[in-house]
Protein backbone atom coordinates (compact mmCIF):
# COMPACT_ATOMS: atom_id res chain seq x y z
CA UNK A 1 0.00 0.00 0.00
CA UNK A 2 1.49 3.41 -1.08
CA UNK A 3 2.03 6.04 1.38
CA UNK A 4 -0.01 9.53 0.73
CA UNK A 5 3.26 11.19 0.89
CA UNK A 6 4.33 8.83 -2.04
CA UNK A 7 0.94 9.47 -3.97
CA UNK A 8 1.16 12.83 -3.88
CA UNK A 9 4.64 13.09 -5.79
CA UNK A 10 3.41 10.05 -8.24
CA UNK A 11 0.10 11.98 -8.56
CA UNK A 12 2.73 14.91 -10.54
CA UNK A 13 4.83 12.23 -11.81
CA UNK A 14 7.74 13.19 -9.63
CA UNK A 15 9.54 9.88 -8.42
CA UNK A 16 9.37 9.13 -5.16
CA UNK A 17 12.64 9.12 -3.09
CA UNK A 18 14.20 9.37 0.00
CA UNK A 19 15.06 13.39 -0.25
CA UNK A 20 11.64 14.01 -2.10
CA UNK A 21 9.51 12.62 0.70
CA UNK A 22 11.45 14.32 3.44
CA UNK A 23 11.25 18.07 1.46
CA UNK A 24 7.42 17.41 1.07
CA UNK A 25 6.98 16.33 4.30
CA UNK A 26 8.83 19.36 5.54
CA UNK A 27 6.52 21.43 3.17
CA UNK A 28 2.91 19.89 4.49
CA UNK A 29 4.57 20.47 8.28
CA UNK A 30 5.19 24.27 7.85
CA UNK A 31 1.85 26.67 6.57
CA UNK A 32 4.50 29.23 6.67
CA UNK A 33 6.53 29.24 2.60
CA UNK A 34 9.79 27.90 3.84
CA UNK A 35 13.30 29.09 1.77
CA UNK A 36 15.85 26.32 0.78
CA UNK A 37 18.15 27.61 4.22
CA UNK A 38 14.77 26.68 5.92
CA UNK A 39 14.13 23.76 4.33
CA UNK A 40 17.99 22.88 5.15
CA UNK A 41 18.03 23.86 8.83
CA UNK A 42 14.84 21.50 8.86
CA UNK A 43 15.96 18.42 7.58
CA UNK A 44 19.81 19.22 9.70
CA UNK A 45 21.84 16.94 7.56
CA UNK A 46 20.78 16.96 4.00
CA UNK A 47 22.99 18.00 0.85
CA UNK A 48 22.12 21.61 0.19
CA UNK A 49 22.60 20.78 -3.45
CA UNK A 50 20.05 17.62 -3.32
CA UNK A 51 17.39 19.83 -1.72
CA UNK A 52 17.77 22.79 -4.37
CA UNK A 53 17.50 20.44 -7.06
CA UNK A 54 14.38 18.63 -5.04
CA UNK A 55 12.66 22.10 -5.05
CA UNK A 56 13.73 22.78 -8.51
CA UNK A 57 11.66 19.32 -9.36
CA UNK A 58 8.60 19.91 -7.24
CA UNK A 59 8.20 24.18 -9.33
CA UNK A 60 8.59 22.39 -12.62
CA UNK A 61 6.11 19.45 -11.96
CA UNK A 62 3.60 22.29 -10.07
CA UNK A 63 3.74 20.71 -6.73
CA UNK A 64 5.15 23.93 -4.97
CA UNK A 65 5.34 27.31 -6.30
CA UNK A 66 8.28 30.45 -5.59
CA UNK A 67 7.27 33.09 -4.06
CA UNK A 68 9.44 35.99 -3.56
CA UNK A 69 8.31 37.87 -0.73
CA UNK A 70 11.63 40.75 -1.02
CA UNK A 71 13.44 39.08 1.84
CA UNK A 72 16.46 38.10 -0.55
CA UNK A 73 15.28 34.75 0.17
CA UNK A 74 13.29 33.19 -2.87
CA UNK A 75 10.90 30.68 -0.96
CA UNK A 76 8.86 27.88 -1.70
CA UNK A 77 4.97 26.86 -1.05
CA UNK A 78 2.51 24.12 -1.72
CA UNK A 79 0.41 24.89 -5.03
CA UNK A 80 -3.50 23.91 -5.34
CA UNK A 81 -3.89 20.79 -6.22
CA UNK A 82 -5.27 21.62 -9.72
CA UNK A 83 -1.68 23.14 -10.55
CA UNK A 84 0.27 21.62 -12.93
CA UNK A 85 3.83 21.94 -14.65
CA UNK A 86 2.83 24.66 -17.28
CA UNK A 87 0.08 26.09 -15.05
CA UNK A 88 -0.36 27.63 -11.43
CA UNK A 89 -3.74 28.56 -10.44
CA UNK A 90 -2.63 29.73 -7.09
CA UNK A 91 -2.75 33.44 -7.84
CA UNK A 92 -3.07 34.23 -4.27
CA UNK A 93 -1.53 37.25 -1.96
CA UNK A 94 0.93 36.18 -0.46
CA UNK A 95 2.08 37.69 3.37
CA UNK A 96 5.14 39.14 4.68
CA UNK A 97 4.97 39.33 8.62
CA UNK A 98 8.51 42.27 9.11
CA UNK A 99 8.33 40.95 12.63
CA UNK A 100 8.88 37.30 12.22
CA UNK A 101 9.86 37.52 9.07
CA UNK A 102 7.47 34.83 8.07
CA UNK A 103 5.45 34.38 4.69
CA UNK A 104 1.79 33.39 4.46
CA UNK A 105 0.10 32.15 1.64
CA UNK A 106 -3.52 33.74 1.60
CA UNK A 107 -5.60 31.33 -0.95
CA UNK A 108 -8.90 33.02 -0.17
CA UNK A 109 -7.34 36.28 -1.40
CA UNK A 110 -7.15 36.41 -5.04
CA UNK A 111 -4.99 38.39 -6.79
CA UNK A 112 -6.96 41.47 -8.79
CA UNK A 113 -6.69 41.10 -12.65
CA UNK A 114 -5.39 44.01 -13.59
CA UNK A 115 -5.79 45.27 -17.24
CA UNK A 116 -2.82 46.34 -18.84
CA UNK A 117 -2.90 48.84 -21.99
CA UNK A 118 -1.86 48.35 -25.47
CA UNK A 119 -0.16 44.93 -26.26
CA UNK A 120 1.55 44.10 -22.71
CA UNK A 121 1.16 40.02 -22.06
CA UNK A 122 1.57 38.96 -18.29
CA UNK A 123 3.34 35.98 -18.12
CA UNK A 124 3.43 36.31 -13.90
CA UNK A 125 1.60 37.94 -11.14
CA UNK A 126 2.31 38.08 -7.45
CA UNK A 127 1.36 39.86 -5.03
CA UNK A 128 3.25 40.42 -1.86
CA UNK A 129 1.48 42.18 1.51
CA UNK A 130 3.75 43.56 4.31
CA UNK A 131 3.13 44.20 7.71
CA UNK A 132 2.08 42.44 11.00
CA UNK A 133 0.81 38.78 10.81
CA UNK A 134 -2.17 37.61 13.81
CA UNK A 135 0.38 36.23 15.62
CA UNK A 136 3.17 39.22 15.73
CA UNK A 137 0.13 41.76 15.39
CA UNK A 138 -1.46 40.25 19.06
CA UNK A 139 2.12 40.54 20.78
CA UNK A 140 2.40 44.39 19.92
Amino acid sequence: MAHPLEDTLIAKQIAPTAMRLLVLDVLIKHPAALSLADVEALLKHADRITVHRTLKTFTDKGLVHRVEDGSGAVKYALCEPTCTPTQHHDLHVHFFCTQCRETSCLPAVPVPVIPLPGAYQVQETSLVMKGLCPRCAGAA
